[in-house]
């Protein structure tokens, strides 16, 4: 059964018109563990009408590259196959979903969407609403507790989300029942097998074609599920112990996974059991972003900090900064700070950065930029573009955190105020940083051989 905190009735519609149920496919990229598309197989049932699954792919999709459209065309692949074999046809469209779906659920009894957390998620799904004449209803499916359910405002911390959303976990952890759809729906399948099994078409075709210059592993819920197990193979408390240590790579690798719903938390959180850090991450820590974008409309902006952050910042924007660079500069990574090079560097040659080095990233950033607001627009467009799991709560939330979101006050120094510190010298503490910078050479070696640069 889905908990009724997941379901949002977004809009009425004409009773007892249309001939089929829609699932328009968003941010829930799965088959599995996916209360939306459950939701819509039972409504299917019960009105004894087909289920068809949409996916829209969106050329013009905010700052979305080649990269990070490969990464989920693969996943929707496999996505379409585990769909097949419960029955459930599942049909690719490009363009625009504002004006694509609702002319894809003219002839619906009922459109399901799974919930989106960021401005324009939302928005999209507010003007598919407006313009379909069938009733249409949201269900929650990538966070363990329903946002709403673990806090009506915007928190101020994890300490004071953490306490709401505990007593909660046990009554939302449960498996979602994978229901069987019991009317024929494979009638009018179309010929997206044939375009999702070669993605180099499909992206040409939309305009993305650009040979593979990352590093990192395919997309998809198997792949997924290889990291989730290879990460449960290690000892419980090497996590803890280690995850910090830039040399030390202990960290799942699921967050691009979790970024495009091809695995659910929920499920990644029964696995974990028992791994109380990794599990404040997953849960405590990427709830509190979702909390953020949801509740604060400015999490993209520096207007989104805390006052006394704003405040600290402002009074320290004249001071004289040792180093600047310009965000090409940046992207580059053409700065003095080796450290902070390799960091950058790895997002650039793998889609994504380790967790660790991504604070002190983005701290550097403010150290080295004219202005806090350009720092903080800066750092926001890098990690949006180059990280695989870019345009999520989670970076939204880490950029506002390395500027003192989610914080508290802190000694106050040149530049940064009162906002949390961070050098190089903490960086050796940690670990083995020079053997990070190696591993990053060593990648970069490795793709220039693999490209014939």
């Amino acid at each position: 059964m889905i908990s009724p905190e997941r379901i949002h009735y977004r809009k009425e519609g004409s009773q007892g018109r249309g001939d089929r149920v829609v699932y328009w496919m968003q941010r829930s990229q799965r088959a599995e563990e996916n209360h939306a598309l459950e939701y819509a197989v039972n409504e299917a049932n019960l009105r004894q009408i087909p289920l068809n699954v949409v996916f829209c792919i969106d050329p013009e999709y905010p700052l979305a590259t080649s990269h990070s459209f490969r990464f989920m065309v693969e996943g929707l692949a496999e996505t379409r196959n585990n769909l097949l074999e419960r029955g459930i046809p599942l049909s690719l469209m490009t363009g625009d979903s504002i004006h694509e779906v609702p002319r894809f659920v003219q002839d619906a009894a009922l459109l399901v969407v799974d919930r989106g957390y960021l401005r324009h998620e939302r928005q999209i799904r507010n003007a598919v609403a407006e313009q379909t004449g069938c009733q249409v209803i949201e269900v929650e499916s990538d966070c363990v507790v329903p946002v709403r359910a673990a806090s009506l405002k915007e928190e101020w911390s994890a300490a004071t989300l953490r306490r709401k959303l505990n007593p909660q976990v046990s009554h939302f952890l449960h498996l979602t029942e994978k229901i069987e759809l019991k009317t024929d729906s494979l009638n009018d399948i179309d010929d997206s097998d044939q375009i999702l099994s070669d993605p180099d078409r499909l992206l040409k075709q939309i305009g993305f074609f650009d040979p593979p210059k990352i590093l990192f592993a395919r997309g998809g819920r198997s792949e997924a599920l290889k990291r989730l197990s290879a990460f449960l193979a290690t000892p419980v408390t090497l996590y803890d112990r280690t995850r910090n240590d830039p040399g030390v790579e202990v960290t799942s690798g699921l967050s691009p996974y979790l970024h495009f719903g091809q695995i659910s938390p929920l499920e990644v959180a029964r696995a974990a059991a028992g791994r109380a850090g990794f599990l404040e991450e997953l849960i405590v820590r990427r709830e509190l972003a979702i909390n953020f974008v949801w509740y604060n409309e400015k999490y993209d902006q520096i207007d989104c900090l805390p006052d006394w952050a704003l405040k600290t910042l402002g009074e320290h924007r004249d001071d004289l900064r040792e180093y600047t660079y310009s965000l090409e500069e940046l992207r580059h990574a053409e700065t003095h700070d080796p450290f902070w090079n390799a960091a950058q560097k790895e997002m650039l040659l793998t889609g994504r950065m380790h967790n660790y080095m991504r604070m002190y990233w983005g701290k550097k950033i403010l150290e080295w930029s004219d202005t806090p607001e350009i720092a903080y627009q800066n750092t926001i467009q890098l990690n949006d573009i180059y990280e695989l799991d870019g345009r999520d709560p989670n970076g939204y939330a880490g950029v506002a955190w390395c500027f003192g979101k989610h914080d508290r006050a802190w000694k106050e120094r040149p530049v940064y105020g009162k906002v949390r510190y961070m050098n190089a010298n903490g960086l050796l503490r940690k670990g083995d940083i020079r053997g990070y910078v190696e591993k990053v050479e060593e990648l970069e070696t490795m793709l220039d051989d693999q490209t014939g640069i």
